[in-house]
């Protein structure tokens, strides 16, 4: 029995799992507000309302520490619309993507964030599954559904359409600081049923069979 007790004792108490919410939300928010590099473990500490020694328990470094937050960033599971209606269900996505990015957290992550992610692989790798990769997978599916439909073209790049509806979302956040708003929703979903409908396939692959010939 004594013996029992003494390995619970070793084990610690149980981590509390409001401390761990409010240690990973007070690094998103110092990111949000300073950038990645210019807070310390201590400015974290401070926020979260915890010591020091909470959050070293927890993570290694404060790289860990940043990527454990970006990883976390979105918990909610993004649920793929199926309206019946390749255009509508892009809306749908596209308007949720403006949402987010318009006035949240995320919105003003990201900027910081970007610059960043050259410089570390562990957090552009967080960023890239943790962050972005939920919402590809969703408009993914619609685009493949999309294909199945008829309403766009049958060897769809599926990989140059995503990026084409994220694109200009975050030109607009990093760049030129442009509306980001439902106006912007629509011409990007418009864009993809207009430049990847059926009727451009063979136009481009006879472009492509032109420059084949070409080379």
């Amino acid at each position: 029995m004594q013996g029992d007790t003494e390995a619970e004792r070793q084990l610690g108490r149980p981590r509390d799992a409001r401390a761990d919410r409010a240690i990973l939300e007070a690094t998103l928010e110092l990111i949000a507000e300073r950038g990645v590099y210019e807070f310390r473990t201590e400015d974290v500490a401070a926020r979260a309302g915890v010591g020091k020694g909470a959050i070293y328990r927890r993570y290694g470094s404060k790289d860990e520490l940043v990527t454990a937050a970006i990883a976390g960033l979105v918990n909610e599971e993004i649920v793929v619309p199926d309206s019946g209606s390749t255009g509508e269900d892009l809306l749908l996505l596209m308007r949720e993507a403006v949402a987010l990015y318009r006035g949240s957290l995320a919105g003003r992550l990201m900027p910081n964030l970007i610059g960043a992610m050259a410089q570390k692989p562990e957090l552009a790798r967080a960023v890239r599954d943790g962050f972005l990769a939920g919402r590809r997978a969703a408009l993914s599916e619609v685009l493949r559904r999309g294909v199945e439909r008829g309403d766009l073209r049958p060897d769809l790049d599926v990989e140059l359409a995503l990026d084409v509806l994220g694109g200009p979302l975050f030109y607009r956040l990093l760049v030129t600081g442009g509306p980001i708003d439902e106006q912007l929703a629509e011409g990007v979903a418009d864009l993809i049923l207009r430049g990847f409908s059926p009727d451009e396939s063979r136009s481009r692959k006879s472009s492509k069979s032109r420059k084949e010939q070409r080379a």
